[in-house]
Parts: structure tokens; sequence; C-alpha cells
């Protein structure tokens, strides 16, 4: 694997050159891509491209301002928050991350339906149980609240007036809870069962090629734990470390970390197994000329791994084969019970190997990275962008972008090329890149997340950023290969789940865990967002103005759909 040092002449290289009919992006990525719905350059007029060319960002400075803080050119309006009503049953959950949307007609780009993943909760607010109290006893009730809010959320969204809004007590509005039971997409039941209870550690997720929503269960191992096994092979339960619901709820560890697929319509909800057991961040699809689909997705945990799941049959994330990279040897390396010896050596069964794909990948060589999160393709070269956001025992802070260049282009290919084309740190202008997001033209967009106890802290390697932010690095013009800060997050928080509207002239973006340090509810770090409650809450914004539609070129792809 190739370590370069930020170079901007090399990263505008990397990003490649944009020229007139040129672009490899799948019909899948054009009609709906992952994170935005990007044009064809190839389709651009030499006076857009000469527009993208002139246009000037104007970068934010470092600031630990507690508010949504946006540089010259852009605005925002919040469209839902925390506990804000969706029907006459259900209220938004915590802690929003991930958003996606998908238009209820393909005509009508602003009519749809928004997903949004609620990762995990903070129980100061959530439930009220303060557990640096020790005087505190924690009670089912406290627990059951705090199922409620994390999970997903499906919300109507209309455009109304130029702006977002919330269809209320729309029939489509609905939530998935960790209370929701969601059937295995699998042939043989987990831990004896068919049918998990709940989805919960909601991180990033993706969009499938039929229109559905899917959301990652990360960080599982918080809320009932995990099982170890010795070299014998013999199982340790782990107790969470975390949240403690496995003091009140006896559900296996084996029926999270999962990607999970939902039906935006009906609801409806199953777990894909065939996709592996890990702290999944993200799960990116690219849909082969045959039908068949490619899913990359990450295991964001210190000294753990990148997969691919490669499947055999058209529109199918049950058949076909999990792969996991070799990045010294640019190998991507089966994890087939079948075919691959060791794993026999090791594992009862393929159901094995895959609730069990760290240790498998480890048995077969995988290369152990820096917490691998985001994964986007750029629509513009075909190659794979991965977020490594840091990895501090052993020494790095900041973190990186890697790049992944399949053989001759294939996504099916079983080998690749790496490269760390930039790092994170005061050079660059960023640390710890999370979530990725391509726009409509190309221009590659990125959160920050460092955490809230190590920010703006004197003694800190974070101190120089301040607050996470969202910035932008330009592919075309003067500025290209800048990293741009365009806005900074309130205190404690970090933005997240970047998704451009289909009319491009907003791009939806969660904050999350504002206030998150705060010890004691009649003092929060963040009163972000300012409401009647004068108390922090996660919430979903539009960010607009004339800057997103000129990086955008709307004149375009005005009345564009989804």
């Amino acid at each position: 694997m190739d370590n370069k040092k930020y170079s901007r002449k090399k990263f505008i290289s990397f990003l490649g050159k944009v020229t007139l009919g040129v672009t490899v992006i799948p019909p899948f990525l054009t009609s709906c891509g992952n994170t935005s719905t990007p044009i064809k350059l190839g389709e651009l007029s030499n006076i857009q491209l000469e527009r993208l060319k002139t246009l000037s960002l104007e970068g934010l400075t470092s600031t630990d301002e507690d508010d949504l803080v946006l540089t010259k050119g852009l605005d925002y309006y919040t469209i839902i928050k925390w506990n804000d009503k969706i029907s006459n049953k259900d209220t938004f959950g915590f802690n929003c991350d991930f958003t996606c949307f998908i238009p209820l007609d393909p005509k009508n780009p602003n009519d749809g339906l928004l997903w949004v993943n609620h990762e995990y909760i903070n129980t100061l607010f959530v439930s009220g149980y303060n557990y640096r109290d020790p005087k505190q006893s924690r009670t089912k009730q406290q627990v059951d609240k705090e199922m409620y809010n994390v999970g997903g959320s499906i919300v109507r969204i209309r455009k109304e007036n130029g702006k977002w809004e919330i269809v209320h007590n729309d029939p489509h509005n609905r939530r998935i809870t960790a209370k929701t039971p969601i059937k295995f997409n699998w042939d043989k039941p987990i831990k004896g069962k068919t049918t998990a209870i709940g989805t919960l550690a909601n991180c990033s997720g993706g969009i499938t090629p039929w229109n559905t929503f899917l959301t990652c269960e990360e960080n599982y191992d918080g809320f009932y734990g995990d099982i170890e096994y010795d070299e014998n092979n013999n199982p340790t339960k782990i107790p969470s470390y975390g949240y403690g619901w496995d003091n009140f709820y006896d559900y296996p560890p084996e029926h999270y970390g999962w990607v999970v697929e939902i039906d935006p319509k009906l609801g409806m909800a199953k777990k894909h197994i065939a996709l592996g057991r890990f702290a999944h961040e993200c799960c990116t699809l690219f849909q082969l000329n045959d039908n068949r689909v490619v899913a990359y997705t990450a295991d964001d945990k210190n000294d753990e791994h990148l997969y691919k799941f490669v499947s055999s049959k058209p529109n199918s994330l049950k058949e076909g084969t999990l792969y996991v990279a070799d990045l010294q040897n640019g190998k991507w390396l089966a994890l087939d019970w079948k075919n691959q010896a060791k794993l026999k050596s090791k594992f009862k069964d393929q159901t094995e190997v895959l609730i069990r794909a760290r240790e498998a990948s480890k048995l077969l060589g995988a290369t152990e990275l820096n917490r691998p999160e985001d994964i986007e393709i750029d629509p513009i070269t075909g190659d794979i962008f991965v977020s490594l956001t840091n990895n501090k025992p052993k020494g790095d802070y900041h973190g990186s972008i890697l790049k992944i260049e399949e053989k001759n282009g294939a996504f099916d290919s079983l080998t690749f090329h790496a490269s760390t084309y930039i790092a994170g740190g005061e050079e660059s202008g960023f640390s710890c890149p999370d979530n990725l997001a391509f726009d409509f033209s190309g221009n590659l967009w990125l959160t920050s997340d460092m955490s809230g106890s190590s920010m703006n802290k004197i003694d800190s390697p974070y101190m120089p950023f301040k607050n996470n932010s969202l910035f932008v690095i330009p592919r075309h013009g003067n500025e290209a290969g800048k990293v741009i800060r365009v806005a900074s997050a309130p205190r404690d928080a970090e933005l997240t789940g970047p998704w451009f509207a289909p009319d491009g002239k907003s791009l939806f973006l969660s904050v999350q865990h504002p206030g998150e340090q705060t010890t004691h509810l009649n003092n929060p770090t963040s009163k972000w967002p300012f409401d009647e409650d004068n108390i922090p809450k996660p919430s979903v914004v539009a960010i607009t103005g004339d800057l997103i539609e000129k990086m955008n070129n709307l004149n375009k792809i005005e009345g564009s759909s989804c």
C-alpha cells in the first residue's frame, strides 16, 4: 500500500481528470446514488464546466462556538429533532446519524420518505438515568425508553414554499426500534432463532437498486455484550460495556452486528447474514451489468477490516460470497468455509464463519486497518474511497482516506490496488474523517469524528481543529484539491449522514450528540438547537443556499429525480 503525504497536486490527480464524455458511473448510481443523485460529467456543457472552474469558496476557520456555523453562501433550517412527533403514536428517535431520501414518485423529487438512523442514546437525556450517580439504580422502564430511541425513523417529507417539511401523521411515518421483531435473511437459525428482537447501534447505511434502505448495526456490543472464544473454541459471554441491556433482556449478542434492509413503504425489515457480523459502519452497493450486486462494508473498530460481498444471483444480498481485504497483496480473500481449509479447521459451517467474521478474517491474514468507516464510490472514476478515522493506540490520531482501485475497474474483481492518498492533520486541514459524499458534480464532501471527550482540550492533538466540521474538496477550478471547511458543528456534536436531495438544492445532514459531555441537565454543555426546552437535541437539518446550487450545477439537473 502506498503511503503519501498530503499533496494538492497529487490529490487532484487522484480525483481523476474531468473531461466531457469521461465517466464510469453505473446506471444505479446515476439514477439513485448512495449519497446523492449525481449526473454524468459527460453531460455538462462547456459553460457549466467553466462556471465550476471559477466558483469561489470561502472556508471557515475552526471554532468552538455552540452553533451550527456555516460559511458564506450557506444557510440551514431544522427539519426534525429528537422527540418530535411523527405520528399519533411515535416520536423521532435520539442521536440521528445516516440519512437517506427516496421519492414516493420518481416524477416528483420533492415528496418522499426520509430514513434516519438513531445510533445510540445519552441516558441522562433519554431515560433520566445518570450512570455517574452511584445512588441511582436502573429500572426496566428506563431501559425500555432507551430501546425505543434507537433504530431508525421513516418520515415523509415534502418541499413546501422552498422548504422541506414533515408530513405529520402520514401512514408511512413509523419507527423501527430495539423492540421491533426482524427476521434473518438466512436458511439456518441464528442461536436457535429465525427472528431477532430489534436493531440498534445504527450508524451509517446505504440504499439498494430496488429502492430500499440499508441501516448498519455498528457498536452492538455496547448493548448486549458479545461472545469471545478461547484457543479451544470455548465461548465466554462478555458483558456489555455501555448500556447494560443484557441485565434486563436475555437476547443473544449474535443477533446484532448485521446489515438490516428496510422496505420504506411497508416498514418490513430483515437482517442480511451473508454480509457478515461485525461493527458495520456502512453498506455501499454497486450494481453490475447482469444485475448482480457488490456491497462494500467496513468494521469500525481499531485493527479491523474492509469487506465486500459479491452476489451470485441478481439483486441478492443472500446468495454470494463475502470477501475481506488483504491490502498488502491487493487481494480479496474469500470467507468461504467450503473452500478454505483454515476456516474448516476452526468453524463448523458457513453460518459460524459469518457470525465470527472478525476471527475468520484474521485467520486468513486480512489487513488490520485504523477504524475503517464510511465507503463511497467515486461517480467519475469508479474508485472506492474508505475513511480510516484513527487508531490512537498505534499513534494515528488524525486518520486518513484510503483509495481502492479494482483491477480493470471490475467491481467483482478479486485483486485491487490500494493507496493512502491523503492523511488527516494540520497540514491537510482536517482530522478523523468519517462520512463521505459526492455531489452531483463529483466534488467530495466529508465530515469529521473527533470524540467529544478529546475536542477543545489544551493538551489534545485535536485542539487546532476545535469543533467537528463538514468539509468539501472541489474537483474543479483554482481550488480543486483544497480541503475547505464549510460548516462547524455545535459543542460536543458531530455532523453525520450527508445526503443530497434529488433537486440538488438541499443537503440533508444530521447533527448528532450535541452537548454529549453534559453531566447535569441544569447545566448542559450545549443548548443547540435553542428550542423552548433549552437542552441539546440531535436533529436533521437541511443545508441550503447559493453555494449548494452552484456546486451542483442546477441549471442542468433541475427536476432530476431518484
